[in-house]
């Protein structure tokens, strides 16, 4: 008995099996003449899948359902298949990854997905607003770890990614614009390497992004009006109208609001432009005390910003050295909606574990902007010590690190990063 697989067409979930057939050698047939909502209602096919979900694969010795157990399935057909690794630990991490792509990618599209349809055309919704958050922090997870890593699992295709780019690929062709996933690089770098491998672009063929995102229709049913009651009024109450006056200011109610300013706009104006600062730290390539440093402090306006030292709180747990440095970078990402009013510089330091991690951070104006603390999870976990600008120490230790001096309080720098 051959191996039939019940799915629509352009079904994400069915491809995991589709793309690990390609890959294992194995011979798959869709069953013809299936028609979605009509064929998997049948009491035939609910005797396969009890929910009457597809995918669903018919085999000698039953049916199987659910998309990562017949990825499964499929991928056991072949004996010491390179799809589930070459050792233990890397069978146990393949299953890892797996579950990741489907409790936290898949299910976050899915959930933002659903929040669309419940309130089309409410950018602020608090359910679609937490569906993204959820789906970034997951993204980020993702690729913070896919910095270092070409594929999920060692150093080629395993099932854990043929599932996470069929996850993938229901986000970037529905849902995920390039606006959206330009936050997250290596992941992109990962999924377009992956739907152009020949055993995957074969069952998926070519992948367009979604330009933006998909007029949906809402699918909460309108209250039911109740039935006209006939009403006893007098004659002078059914004729009377309301004023023209009245609808005016009615209209005027309903006209969206001028969005609040950001506070650190509202301040005095400042003689530092930040930008001219990023532009001359970036141009400078020989002689930075002298150009650059010198020209910070030229700049710098104690009144409309302020200087803070910050160092991790937990640096016993930086012991492995690419791991400490996707931690930064991934701080420095989240700190993108401070980029108009913040510079930054990170250090990694040390050449043993473990590493230290500290910073220096202008701000506009004398406190650390409220939106950062509020938006960026990050914050708590550092120390964070206003820089007094009269101490000469100090005033010295904010130019090493501008500077990105090494050895830097006596030890060397393994890496620096800068927030401009």
């Amino acid at each position: 008995m051959a191996l039939v697989l019940y799915t629509n067409a352009g079904n994400t979930n069915a491809f995991k099996a589709l793309i690990t057939a390609e890959y294992s050698g194995v011979k798959l047939e869709l069953a013809k003449d299936f028609q979605p909502r009509v064929s998997n209602n049948t009491p035939e096919f609910l005797k396969m899948s009890p929910l009457g979900r597809v995918p669903v694969l018919e085999t000698p010795d039953g049916a199987i359902f659910e998309s990562n157990a017949i990825a499964r399935y499929v991928a056991n057909l072949k004996a010491d298949n390179p799809l589930y690794g070459s050792s233990l630990i890397e069978y146990a991490r393949i299953e890892q990854w797996m579950g990741f792509a489907s409790a936290e990618i898949y299910a976050g599209l899915v959930r933002w997905l659903s929040a669309l349809r419940m309130f089309p055309g409410i950018d602020n919704d608090p359910t679609k607003e937490l569906a993204i958050v959820l789906l970034k922090r997951s993204l980020d997870a993702l690729n913070t770890h896919l910095a270092n890593n070409t594929y999920l699992v060692g150093h080629s295709v395993t099932l854990a990614d043929v599932v996470m780019t069929c996850s993938l690929c229901r986000g970037y062709s529905r849902i995920m614009t390039k606006a959206f996933t330009s936050d997250f690089p290596h992941v992109e770098r990962y999924f377009w390497t992956m739907v152009n491998q020949p055993n995957v672009k074969k069952v998926i063929g070519k992948v367009k992004q979604v330009k933006a995102l998909p007029a949906v229709q809402s699918q909460r049913k309108a209250p039911a009006k109740e039935q006209a009651k006939p009403k006893e009024v007098k004659p002078k109450e059914v004729k009377k109208e309301a004023p023209p006056p009245k609808a005016a200011e009615a209209v005027e109610e309903e006209a969206p609001k001028p969005k609040p300013k950001n506070p650190l706009d509202l301040l005095p104006p400042s003689k530092m432009i930040l930008d001219e600062w990023k532009r001359l730290y970036s141009n400078t390539k020989t002689n930075f005390r002298e150009v650059a440093i010198k020209g910070f402090w030229d700049m710098y306006d104690p009144e409309g910003y302020s200087l803070w030292f910050c160092e991790y709180k937990y640096n016993e747990e930086n012991t492995v050295s690419f791991v400490t440095m996707n931690k930064v970078g991934g701080f420095l990402q989240r700190m993108n909606l401070a980029r108009k009013y913040a510079f930054g510089k990170m250090l990694v330091i040390g050449q043993n574990p473990p590493f230290k991690v500290k910073g220096l951070w202008l701000f506009r104006g004398q406190e650390i902007p409220r939106l950062v603390i509020d938006e960026c999870y990050d914050m708590e976990l550092y120390e964070w010590t206003k820089v007094d600008i009269s101490d000469e120490v100090q005033k010295e230790r904010v130019n090493a690190m501008i500077e990105d001096q090494e050895p830097f309080e006596g030890e060397p720098l393994l890496d620096a990063k800068c927030f401009k």
